[in-house]
């Protein structure tokens, strides 16, 4: 998956490994971008960037894994695959806890990091799927009325017609229009389809809430 649009950022203090990544990963067409340490790639870090980081973990200053939360903290989409010449267990598991695509150990096999950057590639597109699909989602749920986000609510929370109008203190065809109405909205083909719109993109409300 060598798109234009995805660049490896790497991000190792040995000039010779950033030299050699560079020769190797343009044979296979992709694009690269370098740092010598940590707080280089921080001072050039963007959230439009795309695509993947490799990551040494000895560097001077901010380390690998440090570099690797700190990139966490700020919710960035950009996947890690980690690189080492001094790996050992307890940083694999720190780095796969921090959510690493992959731990490669130095000298690095190039059909194993070619892998390790296409699923990296393959993780990132997935993702700005479901940012793009959430953003959507929060943009419709932003047009209901505050009777339907609760009609919405109860009909997520497993409530039936009759169930909805009693809590409500309104009809049973009263809760049925309004539940249409979101349908309709929602593009939801039944309930259950609803349901399923509302529980896969609920988290994007927070990033996205309706301005009441």
């Amino acid at each position: 998956m060598n798109s234009n649009n995805n660049t490896v950022y790497i991000v190792d203090d040995d000039a010779a490994v950033r030299d050699a990544l560079g020769l190797l990963l343009s044979l296979h067409g992709y694009s690269t971008a370098f740092f010598a340490d940590s707080m280089a790639f921080l001072n050039a870090w963007s959230d439009d960037m795309r695509g993947c980081l490799l990551l040494d973990i000895r560097m001077p200053g901010i380390d690998g894994l440090a570099l690797q939360k700190i990139l966490r903290e700020k919710m960035t989409q950009l996947p890690v695959i980690i690189i080492t010449g001094h790996g050992d267990v307890d940083s694999a598991r720190e780095a796969f806890r921090a959510h690493a695509v992959d731990f490669l150990e130095k000298p690095l096999q190039e059909a194993q990091l070619v892998k390790a950057i296409d699923e990296a590639f393959s993780q990132h597109a997935r993702a700005d799927e479901k940012r793009r699909a959430g953003a959507a989602y929060a943009q419709v749920y932003a047009t209901l009325t505050p009777r339907e986000r609760e009609v919405l609510l109860l009909v997520v929370a497993g409530r039936h017609n009759r169930d909805i109008a009693n809590a409500l203190a309104i009809s049973i065809r009263t809760a049925e229009v309004h539940k249409a109405r979101i349908m309709n909205k929602m593009g939801a083909a039944n309930s259950a389809d609803l349901v399923r719109l509302h529980l896969q993109n609920e988290i994007s409300l927070r990033d996205y809430p309706p301005q009441e």
